[in-house]
């Protein structure tokens, strides 16, 4: 008997002992189940500004989890061994997880590295016990939710970054997905009320200033605050290529600039990385420092994030 997933847009219909598309979730006797549930290849501690998140919790470091698999097969994927290749782990209990978070002064738990909605049970089984713990969460995701996966995800996840990774025919092409399922997510994500920041990294050969221009018009129009554009290295099926260079990202930040969007950032790179007040364009802190109360000092205007 065929058995429906719907933890990701793709909405996998699976035969009996068959996987879905993620090759993470199996259907055993008409029940879709997680292949290595809580089995996690990836544990660490990371300042929250590797997320990238720079305006939530500045300055903190974050509890990261990753499992294996992945919804989509990037050809440039940066953590492919992990994504693609789904090495297992060692098993995780949730409690466990929490309870090093508190007793190590870790103010939030990170779900990350590889796509968490491969892994979405236990993300969330996670989440509702360091939650209920005063612990703050944290998804790392590609964002191609299904609406059912959003529904269940949004009360559970305090602080989101979400990959827009380029344009439709770049998602088909590279990324072997669709741009919609991300799109409608950012915009659900906004309107929770939810953090969100948002990153697209740069391939120099492929992001061209017009899909930049189109891309910032899409975060601007459903009002993301803050976006990261990273530059690109070699990985995966793109070894091939050079990596982004310092000037051209330099070029595509000042065309993102265009947009309105009030923070924007540049990630794996040299240049200035400075929050500067949307108001009165003074610079208000270096990564990894806070903003008091989230207000400028200067011009009193308020600074978009969570500071405390």
């Amino acid at each position: 008997m065929k058995a429906l997933c719907d933890f990701c847009f793709r909405h996998c219909l699976i035969e009996e002992d068959g996987y879905g598309w993620c090759r993470m979730r199996k259907n055993n006797e008409g029940e879709i189940e997680s292949v290595d549930y809580a089995s996690i290849p990836a544990i660490a501690i990371d300042p929250i500004e590797k997320k990238p998140l720079y305006h939530f919790l500045p300055g903190t470091k974050t509890l990261s989890f990753g499992a294996a698999g992945c919804n989509l097969s990037c050809d440039f994927c940066q953590n492919w061994r992990l994504s693609q290749q789904h090495e297992r782990g060692v098993h995780i209990n949730g409690d466990n997880a929490v309870g090093f978070a508190l007793s190590n002064s870790i103010p939030s738990i990170s779900f990350t590295y590889s796509e968490p909605l491969v892994w979405q049970d236990f993300m969330i089984s996670v989440a509702r016990k360091a939650k209920a713990c005063g612990l703050r969460t944290i998804m790392v995701s590609n964002g191609s939710f299904s609406s059912e996966a959003l529904n269940r995800i949004l009360p559970e996840i305090d602080a989101f970054n979400i990959d827009l990774k380029g344009d439709n025919e770049f998602y088909r092409a590279i990324c072997h997905g669709m741009i919609d399922p991300v799109l409608c997510a950012i915009e659900e994500i906004v309107k929770s009320g939810k953090h969100l920041e948002v990153t697209t990294m740069v391939i120099e050969s492929m992001h061209s200033g017009e899909m930049i221009r189109n891309i910032g018009r899409m975060l601007a129009e459903r009002e993301v605050s803050a976006w990261h554009l990273t530059r690109f290295f070699p990985q995966y099926k793109m070894n091939n290529l050079k990596p982004t260079s310092e000037l051209y990202i330099s070029k595509i930040i000042k065309i993102a600039k265009e947009s309105g969007i009030p923070y924007i950032y540049p990630g794996n790179s040299i240049l200035n990385a400075d929050t500067c007040c949307p108001g009165c364009k003074k610079k208000l802190r270096h990564p990894g420092q806070t903003i008091s109360e989230g207000i400028c000092p200067y011009c009193g205007e308020k600074i978009y994030g969570v500071w405390n």
